[in-house]
């Protein structure tokens, strides 16, 4: 679990993403969910920024009940991802320095729920956390995590 009140001692990496989403839900959520969900899970920052030495720093989100409603309709959405593989528990407003923020912690999917990918095609869809970034997997992974799902 993070502690919310020493932010800033975090670094974006396999597990963290940090994201502003001052204007809404950043398309690119998909794309970490998926990611987190298909590695070995991690958490969100909604209302977070990278400053240049890399440390987190909290924005404000002024309306966070709205963004996680947002968030959960898309969620539970199969045309935008797979699966939601949350519980109510999963999604949190802090209060970081008089800021609020939220966090979407990702756990691991279950190897039935795998590939969990965005859209309507797992081949296109399908992402992995590898250090700070997401990135697609293989076709030949994703067909063994498909044919895997089938036994």
């Amino acid at each position: 679990m993070l502690d919310f009140g020493n932010l800033q001692q975090y670094r974006e990496n396999n597990r963290i993403e940090a994201k502003e989403a001052l204007g809404g839900l950043p398309e690119s959520i998909w794309e970490t969910y998926s990611a987190f969900a298909n590695t070995d899970g991690g958490v969100i920052l909604l209302g977070v920024e990278e400053l240049p030495d890399k440390a987190l720093h909290a924005l404000d989100i002024l309306d966070p009940q709205w963004l996680i409603e947002d968030f959960w309709k898309l969620v539970n959405d199969p045309a935008v991802v797979s699966a939601n593989i949350l519980d109510e528990e999963a999604v949190q407003i802090h209060t970081v320095d008089g800021k609020q923020i939220i966090a979407i912690t990702v756990p691991k999917a279950m190897p039935a729920q795998l590939p969990v990918y965005i859209g309507s095609d797992p081949y296109k869809g399908s992402y992995r956390r590898c250090g700070e970034g997401d990135h697609r997997i293989p076709i030949e992974e994703i067909r063994s995590m498909l044919d895997q799902k089938e036994k």
